[in-house]
C-alpha cells in the first residue's frame, strides 16, 4: 500500500496490516536472496523494529499519561502492562520511561521515529540529555540533541553515554570545567553510597559474586586482576586438543583465585571473628589419611587402594556447610595447614582453663566445627561472624575451656551474656556433656524453660 493510502487508516487497522506483512515473513524467502541483499534485508528490519519500538513507547507513555489503564481498570500502566503482556515491573518501567524521554526531547523522538536513530542509542542520547544543567537554556538543549542525533551515526549506544562530559564541553565551555567538576563530586559520593559486595552460593557448586566500587577504588583491583589473569596464561597445555578453551573472563577468574591465594600464603590478612582467614574443612582421620595415600597405621597405600580408594573422598567446608569435591580436598592437602580437632574429649592443647582469657586459633576452629555458627535457634550466622561466648563468664571464674564456650552472634551474644545479678530474667545458654548447646529463654517467654537446639543440631550433616 503507498503511504497515502495508510494514512487514512485508522491506528489499530495500520497495526493489524504490520501484523499481517510480519506473517508473510519467512525463512524460506532468505533463500532467493544473496549475501548482500541479506544483510540489507537485516538493517532494513533493524531500522523497521526500532521505529516501531519507539511508537510502541510513545503510546506507552501516553496511556501512563492519560491515566488510560485506571478508568478501564482501576490499576496503572505499568500494573496493566505487567498482566496483560506478562512484562516484568522492570521492563514495563523501562518503556514508559522510554517513551516520556522520547516525548520530552522531540528531536531524537523523531529521529527514532525515521529509523535515524535505535532504541538503545536514545537511551543513551537521553540519558546524557538528562544530565544537563536544569537551568541551560532551551536553544542549547535543542542544539545538543542535534549534535548527539549527529554523533549516533558513528557511535553506538556506549560510546553515546561517554559523551556526556564531551556535550557540555561543547556547548558551554565557560561553565564545562566548574560543572563537571561538581558532576564528578555528586558521581563518586552516589557511587561510595551504592558501593557493595555480595557472595551467595547458588546451589550448583559456585558462589556468585556481585558488586560496585567507586571507579577510583576499583581501578587498582582490576589491574592487579588483569596482571594476574596474565600470568595464568598456559602454556604446554595450550597445545592439548582437550583442554577447556579458557575465555578472558575464566581467566580473570582465575587470577582472582591465583591473587587471594597468594595474599592467604603471607599471612598478613586482619583477623576476622579472632582468626586470621582460613578455609576450614571437616575430614575424619581416615578420610585424611587416605587423601594423603597412607594407611590408617600411618603406612603407604598400596597402589590400588591408593588409586582408587574403598569410597569416595568427602568433606565439608565449615560455615556454609557445602560439600567439597575430592579433586579439590587432594590439591589443599598438598600444601595446606592440618590442625587437628578432637571433639567430645577434652585436649590439653584446646583447654586453657584460667590461664587466657581470650581463645586461640586452635580453639576457634574447634568451636566453628563443633557449632556450625551462632548457636541461637534460628540465626543464620555464620562462624566467622560469631564470638566465642562464655558460658560461666571469665569475671566469675569460668575456664576458657571448650566445654564452656559457645559461638553466638554479636546480637546474641548481648541476650544471652549472664548478668551479674543471679536473679535476672533473661536467656541462658548451657552446653551438656554429651549433646550439642542449648538455649533456655527466660520464664517471661516459656515458663516451663523446655531447652531449645538450633536446627544445624536436629538434622546433622553427614560428612
Amino acid at each position: 500500500m503507498e503511504q497515502e493510502e495508510c494514512a487514512g487508516l485508522g491506528d489499530a487497522e495500520l497495526v493489524s496490516l504490520i501484523g499481517g506483512a510480519v506473517d508473510a515473513l519467512t525463512a524460506d524467502r532468505l533463500r532467493l536472496r544473496s549475501d548482500a541483499e541479506q544483510l540489507v534485508l537485516l538493517l532494513d528490519g533493524l531500522r523497521l523494529a526500532g521505529r516501531l519500538h519507539g511508537w510502541i513507547a510513545r503510546l506507552a507513555a501516553q496511556v501512563e499519561e492519560d491515566s488510560v489503564a485506571w478508568r478501564e481498570h482501576g490499576t496503572s500502566a505499568s500494573t496493566w502492562l505487567m498482566d496483560a503482556a506478562r512484562l516484568t515491573r522492570a521492563e514495563a518501567a523501562r518503556l514508559i520511561g522510554s517513551g516520556q524521554r522520547l516525548a520530552r526531547f522531540v528531536e531524537v523522538g523523531a529521529a527514532v521515529g525515521s529509523g535515524t536513530v535505535s532504541p538503545g542509542q536514545a537511551e543513551a542520547i537521553t540519558a546524557v540529555l538528562e544530565a544537563l544543567p536544569e537551568d541551560m537554556p532551551c536553544a542549547l538543549v535543542d542544539e545538543a540533541q542535534e549534535m548527539m542525533i549527529g554523533f549516533a551515526a558513528t557511535h553506538n549506544a556506549t560510546e553515546l553515554r561517554r559523551l556526556s562530559g564531551r556535550l557540555l564541553e561543547l556547548l558551554a565551555p565557560e561553565i564545562c570545567e566548574e560543572r563537571e567538576a561538581a558532576r564528578l563530586e555528586r558521581e563518586h559520593a552516589m557511587a561510595m553510597r551504592a558501593r557493595h559486595l555480595t557472595f551467595t552460593d547458588d546451589h550448583r557448586g559456585s558462589v556468585l559474586i556481585k558488586g560496585s566500587l567507586p571507579v577510583g577504588q576499583a581501578e587498582p583491583l582490576v589491574a592487579m586482576v588483569d596482571a594476574w589473569a596474565e600470568a595464568q596464561r598456559r602454556g604446554l597445555e595450550a597445545l592439548d586438543p582437550a583442554a577447556t578453551p579458557v575465555s578472558p573472563a575464566m581467566r580473570r577468574a582465575d587470577g582472582l583465585i591465583a591473587m587471594v591465594d597468594a595474599l592467604a600464603r603471607t599471612q598478613l590478612s586482619p583477623k576476622h571473628g579472632g582468626d586470621r582467614p582460613r578455609v576450614v574443612v571437616t575430614l575424619t582421620w581416615e578420610d585424611l589419611r587416605r587423601a594423603a595415600g597412607m594407611a590408617t597405621d600411618g603406612g603407604p597405600l598400596p597402589g590400588q587402594v591408593a588409586a582408587c580408594g574403598v569410597r569416595p573422598l568427602r568433606g565439608r567446608l565449615v560455615g556454609s556447610g557445602v560439600p567439597i569435591d575430592a579433586g579439590t580436598l587432594r590439591r589443599w592437602l598438598c600444601d595446606c595447614e592440618v590442625l587437628p580437632v578432637v571433639l567430645g574429649g577434652r585436649s590439653e592443647v584446646l583447654d586453657q582453663g584460667r590461664a587466657k582469657r581470650l581463645v586461640t586459633d586452635e580453639q576457634r576452629v574447634a568451636l566453628a566445627v563443633r557449632d556450625g555458627g551462632c548457636v541461637f535457634p534460628g540465626c543464620p550466622a555464620a562462624p566467622q561472624a560469631c564470638h566465642a561466648h562464655h558460658i560461666v563468664p571469665w569475671w566469675a571464674g569460668g575456664p576458657t575451656d571448650l566445654s564452656n564456650l559457645v559461638l553466638v552472634c554479636p546480637h546474641h551474644h548481648a541476650t544471652v551474656e549472664p548478668s551479674h545479678d543471679p536473679d535476672a530474667d533473661r536467656w541462658q545458654v548451657r552446653l551438656p556433656e554429651h549433646g550439642p548447646a542449648e538455649v533456655i529463654p527466660p520464664r517471661r517467654v516459656d515458663p516451663t524453660g523446655r531447652p531449645r537446639r538450633h536446627a544445624r543440631f536436629l538434622t546433622p550433616l553427614r560428612t
